[in-house]
């Protein structure tokens, strides 16, 4: 794994942001990054170390763990990690472990912070998102609105402790709120009726505010997860109501925070690491909906929200390929499981097919391809099973298609790029959002690297891929209205993903084509784009804000679903949405359609 100079100079030029830098702007900072080898399990700094050195992976998976242990992320190669700590007060705030041999690039942070102020490509890289990280707090800086699910449940202070009781059976509730003229005057819960009741022998027949706790601790609507918290532990209770001036609004028990935390992505990702069964897996991915109702209370930013969505599909995965191993034995010669669509962007919501495929050695012999059609369908159901549907499209490793040497994958872009029909702009489009997720990811590294190359100079290719991309338009009308669909399930309502996310993904990846980006998220394809000049610095910031409100506004939709049951769609009908928040869509839809017009009028130049 030795590396002189020149590879680092190498590797840092095929790596973001770096590759933005000119070659001369480059060569003191390669100068200031060292290699180094570790192997498997090694603990490379703990949470509250002093961050010396900041990170990039060459080789290898690292683990990133919180301050209590539990797992963050896997790190892949081209990943850096050390640079939160060290852009807030120098103290490494996650622990980072190898999980795999490793070759590491290293670099002082002193050296680090040095480069950001004189590089604003490189601090507009390494910054991006800081003010999104702090709102992490996770189960602290969540709205109470967020940990009270239900009505509450309530009864008069002169109702029986018998009634009482009988209702907190009949709704499976732990607590009732007691109102006399809409006016909370107390509480009841399990333990008083244990410690009040039984213990003491009253007649059930009595009064609850002979029993109830009065004049109960509460909290008002705008308090923070942290608040309760804080309330909870200092009075030692396990019940606080939530009241809007006299008003009782919700209740929230330590079962919710319990619940919620049993949601976090951090505990989600643990369980799943810990799986040993397809039933297992399944039975983590099943509070997927609740996890994306927690991000979005949050308000969490869009792409932070996908980000830890998508995360947990990629962890479901590797841990479905090493199961598949255990099952039919190691892989006869190396291979690359890749996600495609929504995934491959790390784009994904609460509604998700996969889209996956295999890419091969070219030393694989046909009985070695039987064993990656065993693997294929083993991953495949499983991920199934976990909720992520079999592709209607059978774009899935399981297709023959789909499940190629490297060298067949080669001959599909070439063919692609040469004779753009419109099948082959179809599966283009699928194609060049790949992202390798298990296995050998330098079979992938060529597949991108001699795709995008072939793509980028071939201009009839890229003006047919704008033509395509301009078949997804958002939905305007003439009359600053919205053009919503005329019949069927979903008349009246808008399609938030085909007509509002798709087209900025298309958009994202035409830039992507021209550049030579090799960037898959779409919003970091954006960026990309703006740093290397092919979009202005106001379009691209128009377009990114304009894409970040679409995007927001599905998520909130699908969240919303999911609080009142519904399993959750990309469909919105306008008029569920305040007049300003309507007004600031359309204005959104706009700014894309001008893009889409820019493109346009290139193809046609």
């Amino acid at each position: 794994m030795g590396d002189t100079p020149l590879d680092i100079g190498r590797f840092l030029r095929s790596t973001h942001p770096y590759d933005l830098l000119d070659p001369k702007k480059l060569s003191p900072i390669e100068k200031n990054f060292e290699h180094l080898t570790l192997g498997s399990g090694v603990t490379v700094f703990s949470s509250g170390d002093v961050c010396e050195f900041i990170y990039l992976i060459e080789e290898g998976t690292v683990e990133i763990s919180d301050s209590h242990g539990a797992l963050v992320s896997i790190l892949q190669p081209r990943n850096h990690f050390g640079e939160r700590g060290a852009l807030r007060d120098g103290i490494a705030v996650t622990t980072a472990k190898t999980s795999s041999q490793a070759s590491l690039l290293r670099i002082p942070r002193a050296f680090f912070l040095k480069m950001l102020s004189e590089h604003e490509t490189l601090a507009r890289y390494f910054r991006r998102g800081q003010p999104r990280q702090n709102q992490l707090g996770g189960l602290t800086t969540l709205p109470v609105s967020e940990l009270t699910k239900r009505t509450p449940i309530t009864c008069a202070s002169d109702t029986s402790i018998a009634s009482a009781a009988r209702l907190m059976r009949d709704q499976k509730i732990s607590c009732l709120g007691i109102e006399d003229n809409g006016v909370l005057v107390g509480i009841l819960t399990i333990r008083d009726l244990t410690n009040r009741v039984l213990a003491e022998g009253r007649d059930p027949s009595g009064p609850v505010s002979e029993v109830m706790t009065p004049k109960p601790v509460t909290l008002p609507p705008a308090s923070l997860g942290s608040d309760v918290l804080h309330a909870m532990v200092e009075k030692n209770i396990s019940h606080l109501p939530i009241v809007e001036g006299t008003k009782l609004v919700g209740i929230v028990t330590q079962s919710d925070l319990t619940r919620h935390q049993a949601a976090s992505q951090s505990q989600i990702v643990a369980d799943l690491g810990a799986s040993e069964t397809v039933e297992e897996l399944a039975h983590s991915t099943k509070r997927l909906p609740e996890l994306l109702v927690q991000l979005v209370g949050a308000h969490l930013a869009h792409d932070v929200v996908t980000r830890k969505i998508t995360d947990v599909a990629d962890i479901v995965t590797r841990r479905l390929v090493k199961l598949a191993e255990a099952e039919f034995g190691p892989a006869p010669v190396p291979f690359c499981w890749a996600a495609c669509g929504s995934q491959g962007r790390r784009e994904q919501t609460g509604v998700s097919d996969q889209d996956n495929c295999l890419i091969i050695d070219d030393s694989a012999t046909a009985d070695d391809m039987v064993y990656f059609q065993k693997l294929a369908k083993f991953v495949s159901d499983g991920l199934n099973a976990c909720g992520y549907v079999y592709c209607p499209g059978d774009m899935m490793a399981t297709a023959k298609r789909w499940q190629q040497p490297l060298s067949v994958w080669l001959g599909y872009f070439r063919k692609w790029i040469a004779t753009p029909d419109p099948e082959a702009q179809m599966l283009a489009s699928v194609m060049f959002d790949l992202r390798p997720i298990a296995g050998d990811s330098t079979l992938f590294d060529r597949l991108q690297s001699e795709g995008l190359a072939a793509a980028a100079k071939n201009s009839i290719f890229v003006s047919h891929m704008i033509g395509n991309s301009l078949t997804h338009t958002p939905p305007l009308s003439l009359l600053r209205g919205f053009a919503t669909i005329k019949s069927g399930e979903h008349r009246n309502q808008l399609d938030l993903k085909m007509n509002g996310v798709v087209p900025v993904v298309d958009i994202g990846r035409i830039y992507a084509l021209k550049g030579k980006l090799a960037a898959v998220n779409t919003r970091a394809r954006l960026d990309a784009a703006v740093e290397t000049g092919l979009l202005s610095s106001s379009g691209g910031r128009d377009l990114i804000a304009a894409y970040d409100t679409i995007a927001t506004v599905r998520l909130e939709h699908q969240a919303n679903q999911i609080r009142r049951g519904e399993k959750p769609d990309n469909f919105l009908s306008p008029s569920s949405l305040p007049a300003f928040e309507r007004s600031h869509l359309r204005d959104a839809f706009v700014v894309v359609r001008s893009l889409q017009s820019t493109l346009g009028a290139s193809v046609v130049r």
